[in-house]
């Protein structure tokens, strides 16, 4: 049964295992920074006690960075996917990033992983107390712009920025 759990430092194993799959891609939604070595139990609980963090409003988050929740999307003790609702837009969200970001482990694909988890993160949004969300996607990637018009997105436009050639969708919530 799938569920939305908070990175948790005791999924070290399971977590790699869902980083591995992705050959060295970044791994979308996730949050995961250069300057953390998740190869280790210490570095992967820093990162997890990082990722926590960002969501406590009452915390500064560093410069550049909006206060946002992470989720891992898991069903038992597998980690199929992540996902991440960021809290307010910067100039370069709007532009390119969005306030969701998601991933889905490639064999865990095509099975309505992500419109199951994004459903839920509107719903949580919309607890949250936002009216609207963007949510981007690269413009090749297909299943992700199907994912997010199933959700109800509605395509502002695809423009150049500095993460390539991007769709904008917005979600009246």
């Amino acid at each position: 049964m799938l569920d939305l759990i908070e990175p948790a430092a005791d999924r070290y194993r399971a977590w790699l295992e869902f980083r591995d799959e992705w050959g060295g891609e970044e791994v979308h939604g996730t949050g995961l920074s250069a300057k953390y070595d998740v190869s280790t139990p210490e570095g992967f609980a820093a990162w997890v006690a990082y990722l926590r963090r960002q969501s406590d409003t009452s915390a500064p988050v560093e410069e550049g960075r909006v206060h946002a929740d992470y989720w891992w999307i898991a069903d038992g003790d597998e980690i199929l996917g992540a996902i991440t609702l960021r809290h307010e837009l910067t100039d370069f969200l709007l532009n390119a990033g969005g306030h969701i970001g998601y991933g889905v482990r490639p064999s865990a694909r095509r099975r309505g992983i992500a419109s199951w988890a994004l459903a839920e993160v509107l719903r949580r949004a919309r607890e949250r107390g936002l009216d609207r969300v963007l949510i981007t996607c690269d413009d090749a990637n297909i299943g992700s712009a199907r994912t997010i018009e199933r959700n109800g997105g509605v395509l502002e436009d695809v423009r150049d920025t500095a993460l390539g050639r991007t769709r904008r969708y917005w979600v009246d919530l």
